[in-house]
């Protein structure tokens, strides 16, 4: 009830005139006449739309989609990613812009939500290895894999010092972003197929993926804040006497 509320309220900031609610609407409606079926019925009054009514007609597997067309939040359905694009919006510009795309993208394109999603985890890692605090220097054309393996380095994740489960935690953050960038490689539309190759386009999968990219975003930010604050600026305000 929340969430169609949150998108009734989107759907008319977004649109405006009943004319363009009723088109956008359309988009998610799909009919056979001849065996008189229809997957949500729209609804209306003197040749209007009406919108809250006609929201409430449909399933909740295409309302979620609609949200996500529209970039609002789903955090009951997909816990990480709205958590991880806040982090984005406040801190990293670009990967935020690029993984906003990728999250839209999820039920239409499957295959490209997961190559944009994996660059944008590529750009927070660079950003953060910015930092003159950080010894390790990149080159700029590192892989996801790589960038992964030079960070956890720098922040001591997988050195001895750890017990053996630290350890294993931190290699299997490694594992996660090695295949995920393989399923960038060589099962996205990112480099080019051919019919007998098999490509990624179910959406359960790449929510799967992307909460997992998210997972491992949001842990290596929040050990990037509390390792290497901010340093203090201290404003001395000019006094007239």
């Amino acid at each position: 009830m929340k969430l169609t509320k949150e998108i009734e309220t989107e759907i008319w900031n977004e649109y405006g005139s009943y004319k363009e609610v009723e088109n956008y609407i359309e988009k998610w409606h799909e009919s056979d006449e001849q065996n008189c079926w229809e997957n949500f019925e729209k609804k209306g009054n003197n040749g209007n739309i009406d919108l809250n009514a006609t929201l409430h007609s449909i399933p909740g597997d295409i309302i979620i989609k609609i949200a996500i067309d529209l970039g609002l939040d789903t955090p009951d359905f997909i816990p990480y990613i709205p958590t991880f694009k806040n982090e984005l919006k406040s801190e990293f510009k670009t990967a935020y812009e690029t993984f906003t795309k990728a999250h839209k993208l999820i039920e239409n394109d499957p295959s490209i939500a997961v190559g944009l999603a994996n660059s944008a985890l590529e750009s927070i890692i660079k950003e953060i290895l910015k930092d003159e605090r950080i010894s390790s220097k990149i080159k700029g054309t590192e892989t996801l894999y790589k960038l992964v393996t030079i960070i956890l380095k720098e922040f001591n994740i997988t050195n001895n010092n750890h017990p053996i489960e630290i350890k294993t935690i931190g290699s299997s953050l490694i594992a996660i972003c090695q295949s995920i960038e393989k399923l960038r490689s060589e099962k996205t539309n990112f480099h080019g197929k051919t019919d007998d190759d098999y490509l990624l386009k179910d959406p359960i999968y790449t929510y799967f993926i992307v909460n997992s990219l998210s997972t491992v975003g949001l842990f290596l930010n929040s050990y990037y804040k509390t390792k290497f604050p901010k340093p203090e600026i201290n404003i001395i305000d000019n006094l007239t006497f």
